[in-house]
């Protein structure tokens, strides 16, 4: 969790006014907050400060994002009038116009670092958030039902297959696109009921939301609570102009549920299923007896 951010500017740097106004600025907001913040010199910082798993590193110039680096420290730049062309190798984020920034990207730059999964969204039941490789466990138990699987595709046959590949995505899908599929949590007991999100699929442009409830949570109207949430976070904050749906023709429940939720029949597609077979061998696809294809219905949800 998140405790302390630390700015650390160059001592020259800290003679200019902008500068320190916009760094202390931004500094007393993170205070007020509730979070400790505090603005040191560089020289100042690397003498005192010992490997701080629980700070974020805030500095404005390449070798001091570099040393912070590699003393363990989560480090991003920090871009003012002083340094505008100044390059930041290795850092996952830059900040400009500091004062400016709220304390969700602060929060939300450690938590990539420290790999504490992002909360999207809540809604008065329920809570989206990305996937860690804990919820794995929980997921064998809501697609254990046969149900479950009956018009979507499973997990694999290995437990340790589905966390090698939730590994995968959590480092490379998440950062990369900014939505994924995320997991769907009850708030009241903090039980994992189900997935919902965003995926680009195989063979198609356009953005797809995609949802799972578990057979145990069914019938509660949560599938539409999160959808309808996710949708507008969709619209909202990820500003997508469309969003498509693939289901297959004979899961008229979520046909309807689609429906509801706006989506319009686009046309019948077939789709290629079981991408991955029963092994995940990481970045190489070999569909055991080859690919298989079903036919779905796509329903399309226009913004704009």
């Amino acid at each position: 969790m998140l405790k302390k951010v630390a700015f650390v500017i160059d001592e020259e740097n800290l003679k200019n006014n902008e500068v320190t106004e916009s760094i202390e600025s931004a500094k007393e907001y993170i205070n007020q907050c509730g979070i400790e913040a505090e603005v040191l010199g560089a020289q100042d910082f690397f003498k005192d400060n010992k490997t701080d798993k629980e700070m974020l590193v805030v500095a404005d110039r390449k070798e001091n994002t570099v040393k912070a680096t590699e003393l363990g420290f989560y480090v991003v730049g920090v871009e003012h009038s002083l340094n505008k062309n100044e390059e930041f190798p290795g850092v996952k984020y830059i900040f400009s116009d500091i004062d400016e920034v709220d304390l969700d990207s602060f929060v939300k730059a450690y938590q990539r670092y420290a790999g504490e999964p992002w909360e999207v969204l809540t809604t008065s039941r329920l809570l989206v958030r990305e996937t860690t490789l804990d919820d794995v466990d929980e997921f064998y138990k809501l697609y254990k039902d046969p149900e479950m699987t009956r018009y979507m595709e499973g997990l694999f046959e290995n437990p340790e297959d589905e966390k090698r590949y939730q590994k995968d995505y959590i480092d490379k899908v998440y950062g990369l696109m900014g939505f994924g599929v995320w997991t769907l949590v009850r708030r009241k007991d903090n039980r994992v009921i189900g997935r919902v999100g965003y995926s680009v699929r195989n063979g198609f442009e356009d953005i797809e939301l995609g949802f799972l409830v578990g057979k145990e949570f069914q019938r509660q109207g949560y599938a539409y609570e999160a959808c309808k949430a996710v949708l507008d976070y969709g619209r909202d904050i990820l500003l997508f102009d469309k969003v498509q749906t693939l289901v297959k023709a004979e899961n008229e429940i979520s046909i309807n549920l689609c429906k509801k939720l706006g989506f319009k029949v686009f046309d019948t597609v077939s789709v290629e299923e079981d991408i991955y077979g029963r092994e995940y061998v990481g970045e190489k696809i070999e569909p055991i007896g080859g690919p298989t294809y079903g036919e779905y219905v796509r329903l399309m949800l226009r913004f704009v």
